[in-house]
């Protein structure tokens, strides 16, 4: 079993930059792929970034040159590195984590608890 743990979310000025990092905890695990997403109320969530198992990335249109996916698997820890906001990038950001269990020799998906970002003046 594997658990995320978010932090890095709060509140910024516009122009701000802000971190996130998804911690995964657990044993026996490698991390692949990671991706972030986002969601305000009323909307469905969208993808921010992917960071694919051989390193190619994709971020959505709307944060591209702005926001930065990265993992260091020496810490089993994704980041998104978010420069430049924009009061529109104000939202709950969730890491989503596909891991390779190595006990079981499964691939299994996790979601993140979530952390509030405000981009406000």
């Amino acid at each position: 079993q594997v658990q995320l743990v978010e932090s890095g979310g709060g509140l910024v000025e516009p122009g701000g930059s802000l971190r996130l990092s998804c911690s995964a905890v657990g044993n026996s695990f490698d991390i692949s792929a990671v991706a972030w997403y986002r969601q305000v109320p009323g909307k469905q969530r969208e993808l921010v970034a992917l960071l694919a198992s051989g390193g190619d990335t994709t971020y959505a249109a709307s944060v591209k040159g702005r926001f930065t996916i990265s993992k260091d698997v020496t810490k089993n820890t994704a980041y998104l590195q978010m420069n430049s906001l924009k009061p529109e990038d104000t939202a709950v950001y969730y890491c989503n984590v596909h891991v390779f269990i190595r006990t079981n020799l499964e691939f299994s998906e996790y979601w993140g608890q979530g952390t509030q970002v405000t981009v406000s003046s």
